[in-house]
This record gives structure tokens, C-alpha cells and sequence, in this order.
């Protein structure tokens, strides 16, 4: 079981209130990822639910028990951090080992839970190796598994992928999704890329200055995003949002389009501007357009290739069905 449940949580650094108060509940066996632009609070959030920064108010539970004033220890759960936190002097076999050790587990149980998931995370071969000799893929895998064989209530993610680059990023993304399902266990993940939010959650939380803007399936935010601030970080690249008179001929204070959801049309298009940047990626192409009579620059997704360059001409139609309207303090309009 993983049940995790908030209620009217806060905490304050000195008079600083950095989560006002705050109630979340995420199911067991749920992955929740916490997003949100920097300083939004989503690790001290985790960090809270952790138990390594005592909360000022509200209440913790696990299963439905208090754990407000529990220890870390004591709470049932493993964390992977931003840093692989490994011991360079201990071979891999023996990092794995180190919380089960501490933990007075029998030496026979050590060995049938390492070999379970260094299967899991393809570390059977390395498991004699130090962490000096691995890859930052690979150092990543051993902190998964020495937080695999503590067989917790729930793992606890913060930014573990954001010291890999871009091609181990969607590598170890699709491994931590795999071993979700095969764990079954609940999983909460930070991060400030709304990409790999969208990828791996169930449920995404997302926060702004301690707040929580929205909580939803990734399609929900995307479909349907209940305020300009979720609009314009929610979607890669993200909303165009337009004031002035565009909006309010949707009786709208602002409206957004996704990119996807504007046309390169022949001619006569509902605006006409002026390509700035052109990024051709196979795939698809990004325009980033100007000179539309709007105050806001444009971008446009097509698919596959399409013959525009910088300075040319280019005409726009949003699809009307996804237009998103949104009302002078910013809710969106049903």
C-alpha cells in the first residue's frame, strides 16, 4: 500500500511562507509528478513528504496512519535523488546493499533482492564494478536499486535525470515508466521539464509559488487547462496566449492556440506574417512568426517539411475548436 495524503500542509522558512496551505491526495500505485518553472516548491514539497524538512502545520498521512512526526526512516519510503549519492569506494553489489545492511536484513534476503533488481535494471553485469566505472546512466540505475530493495510504500523522484544528457534522459524516462509497471508501487517524480511530466505521470500536479494551479491526467492539463498559467506550461512548445483585440472578439481578455493547432493555409488566412526563425527538424517544423498584427509573436508546428524560410510571407488559421478562452483573472471560460 501507498495511499499518500496531505492535509492543509504549509511550511515556512523563517517568516517566509513557501507552501501555503496545501491538501493532495495521491492513490496507491499512482505515478504523481510534481512540475512547476523554479521555485515553485515542488521539492520541498517531496522533501516534506519525505520527512527531511519538518512541516509548520497540517497533516501527513501513509495509508491512512500519521506520519507527521514519524522519522524519515521510519516512513516506509526510498528516495533517488538529483545526485546519485553513491560510495565511490563500494563496488555496486555492496551500494545496493548498504540500506538493507543498515536495516539488519539476513544475508540471504540481501542477495535475493539484489539480484531482483539488478534483473530489473540490466546491473547484473556490473554489480562488481565501483561507481567510477559506470556511466551516469548506469550510476543512475544503482540509486533505483538501492532504493528497489528497501521495497518501500512509495518512491520519492527528485530531478533524477537532470544531470544526464538528452538522449540517456529519454532512456532512463522510459526505464523508471517500465519499472512503474512492473512495481505497481506508488512513484512520486519532480521535475521542471513538462515533457517528461507529460510522458510518464498518471497525474501531474502542477505548482506555482507553493500553490497547486491544477491536478490532472496529462491530457486533462493539455485539453484543458483551467488558467493561463497552466495554458502556457503545459505543451511543448508552449501556448501561444494573445491579448488585445484578437481575444476580445472571443469576448475573451486572452486567448491561446497551441502551436499544433494553427494551419499554414495558401492564402487568405485569418492572420499573415512574417517568418522570423524557421526550425526544420525532419519531422516537423517550428515557425516562429512576426508582423501578424498581433502583439505577440506566433509559433506554428506543421508536420513533416515545409518549404518556408526566414522572411517569407506565411498565412494562419487557428483551428476554431481549439481556441482556449480566458477571463481577466485569468480562469479559463467554459
Amino acid at each position: 500500500m501507498g495511499q499518500i495524503t496531505l492535509q492543509q500542509v504549509t511550511k515556512k522558512f523563517g517568516d517566509v511562507q513557501v507552501i501555503p496551505p496545501l491538501d493532495l491526495t495521491i492513490e496507491d500505485g499512482e505515478f504523481t509528478v510534481f512540475v512547476g518553472p523554479s521555485g515553485c516548491g515542488k521539492s520541498t514539497l517531496l522533501r516534506l513528504i519525505a520527512g527531511l524538512e519538518d512541516i509548520t502545520s497540517g497533516t501527513i498521512l501513509i495509508d491512512g496512519d500519521d506520519a507527521t512526526a514519524i522519522s524519515p526512516a521510519k516512513r516506509g519510503l526510498a528516495m533517488v535523488f538529483q545526485s546519485y549519492a553513491l560510495y565511490p569506494h563500494m563496488s555496486v553489489r555492496k551500494n545496493i546493499a548498504f540500506p538493507m545492511r543498515m536495516a539488519g536484513v539476513d544475508k540471504a534476503e540481501q542477495d535475493r533482492r539484489i539480484e531482483q533488481a539488478a534483473t530489473a535494471l540490466n546491473l547484473t553485469d556490473y554489480l562488481d564494478r565501483r561507481p567510477g566505472q559506470l556511466s551516469g546512466g548506469q550510476r543512475q540505475r544503482v540509486a533505483i536499486g538501492r532504493a528497489i530493495v528497501r521495497e518501500p510504500a512509495a518512491f520519492l523522484f527528485d530531478e533524477p535525470l537532470s544531470n544526464l544528457d538528452a538522449a540517456l534522459r529519454v532512456g532512463m524516462r522510459l526505464e523508471i515508466s517500465e519499472l512503474h509497471k512492473r512495481l505497481e508501487t506508488t512513484m512520486i517524480y519532480v521535475t521542471h521539464d513538462q515533457v517528461e511530466a507529460m510522458t510518464m505521470a498518471d497525474k501531474i500536479v502542477v505548482l506555482r509559488a507553493g500553490h497547486i494551479e491544477q491536478v490532472g491526467s496529462p491530457l486533462d492539463l493539455y485539453r484543458t487547462p483551467r488558467n493561463v498559467f497552466v495554458a502556457g506550461f503545459i505543451g511543448s512548445p508552449k501556448m501561444n496566449l494573445i491579448d488585445g483585440p484578437e481575444a476580445a472578439k472571443h469576448d475573451a481578455r486572452t486567448i491561446g492556440v497551441r502551436p499544433e493547432h494553427i494551419d499554414v493555409v495558401e492564402a487568405d488566412g485569418l492572420w499573415q506574417g512574417r517568418v522570423g526563425v524557421a526550425e526544420h527538424l525532419g519531422s516537423d517544423t517550428f515557425f516562429h512568426v512576426h508582423d501578424t498584427g498581433l502583439a505577440e509573436m506566433l509559433t506554428v508546428r506543421v508536420a513533416g517539411e515545409v518549404n518556408l524560410r526566414h522572411g517569407d510571407t506565411i498565412h494562419l488559421t487557428p483551428r476554431a475548436d481549439q481556441i482556449h478562452r480566458f477571463d481577466d483573472k485569468g480562469l479559463r471560460i467554459q
